[in-house]
């Protein structure tokens, strides 16, 4: 628990202090956001706020997990950890090269899409690759290559199929975040409430492992390798995510960009791969599988019927078109993505509270 406590209180404290100082050198850079013109005319008041502030977030994270293992002097880092921690700054990586694009050259297109897919399609193929080589002194790798709920369910893939599902998960996880990512402080707030249940459930899968352990009666022990790592890792995020969210909450001082939702949605399904949670992430992270499916329905119904069901996409935007101010959005969205973290919670724990 010492590391969880100091991975948390070190994220938070450096994107606390920290983001400040990214906010006067990306204005001095001018490095500021660009509005779309077809977005609400509400956004162009937005124009010229400082982007690419995810890559606080990332240093955080990293800071913070390093000092969680300077106070755990007696252990080392996992291969589950550095992998999930390795797909959150490779994928920041992928976002900031098209965050500076844009910024940069003052266009909306930053990186081409196809180098923008190839680059998200190494860094996850990389990770997924890994995840199954390194074995733990049990013979245990960072994933499985059964698909997984609360636990691994049976049900196999093979290892070219868990590649492909994890490529999938991934992609469709990061590109969630960056949906979600649309008013001020919206994606921030969300992520902090999944990266929380992650502490919670490796610190639980932590305290029932199927390690001998005499206090542990119950038959329902987790085969996850490193959970209580991985919980610092998903509390140094939670506690980046907090700190930042003191800026980035409306009215914005600075915005998370592409960095940012590409490396915590990278982060997020890094989580759930690695804590044999894949399905359950569908639950967790309910809001963004909502805004991602608003824009899948949106695209789709226009090009079957030229019509729209929304009045714009992503679902927030077709909101704030109604009339609602971005506060009362992002609150109520809040709300529901808090109400889906407890119900994806209280499924993992159903199991223990049913006795069975």
């Amino acid at each position: 628990m010492r590391g969880v406590l100091a991975a948390a209180a070190v994220s938070l404290i450096i994107t606390l202090l920290g983001t400040p100082i990214a906010i006067r050198i990306l204005v001095r850079q001018g490095y500021g956001q660009l509005i779309r013109d077809d977005g609400p005319t509400t956004h162009q008041t937005k124009r010229g706020t400082p982007t690419m502030g995810g890559a606080v977030i990332i240093i955080a994270v990293l800071c913070g997990y390093l000092a969680a293992h300077l106070v755990l002097r007696d252990k080392s880092p996992t291969a589950p950890a550095l992998l999930v921690l390795f797909l959150m700054t490779g994928l920041g990586l992928v976002g900031f090269l098209d965050d500076y694009i844009k910024v940069s050259k003052q266009r909306s297109l930053g990186l081409r899409s196809k180098a923008k897919l190839a680059g998200q399609s190494v860094v996850a193929l990389v990770f997924a690759i890994g995840a199954l080589r390194f074995e733990d002194y049990r013979g245990f790798s960072p994933a499985s290559t059964e698909i997984s709920f609360i636990r691994d369910t049976g049900f196999q893939l093979g290892t070219i199929g868990f590649i492909v599902f994890a490529y999938l998960m991934i992609a469709a996880t990061s590109n969630g975040v960056n949906l979600t990512d649309g008013l001020d402080g919206l994606a921030t707030g969300a992520s902090a409430m999944v990266a929380g249940a992650f502490v919670l459930i490796g610190i639980w899968q932590s305290g029932n492992s199927c390690l001998p352990n005499p206090a542990v009666p119950q038959p329902q022990c987790y085969e996850t390798p490193a959970p209580l790592d991985l919980a610092i890792v998903a509390a140094a995020v939670m506690g980046a995510c907090f700190g930042f969210l003191w800026w980035n909450a409306s009215p914005a001082k600075i915005f998370m960009g592409d960095t940012g939702s590409l490396a915590l949605g990278g982060v997020i399904a890094g989580l759930a791969i690695t804590t044999r949670t894949e399905l359950l992430l569908i639950l967790l992270g309910g809001l963004f599988v909502l805004i991602t499916v608003s824009v899948i329905v949106q695209v789709g119904f226009f090009k079957l019927t030229k019509r729209r069901v929304f009045r714009m996409a992503p679902l927030q935007h077709h909101f704030e078109l109604v009339g609602w101010q971005e506060v009362t959005i992002v609150i109520r969205f809040w709300i529901i993505a808090g109400l889906f973290v407890a119900g994806g919670l209280g499924v993992f724990y159903a199991e223990w509270v049913a006795g069975v």
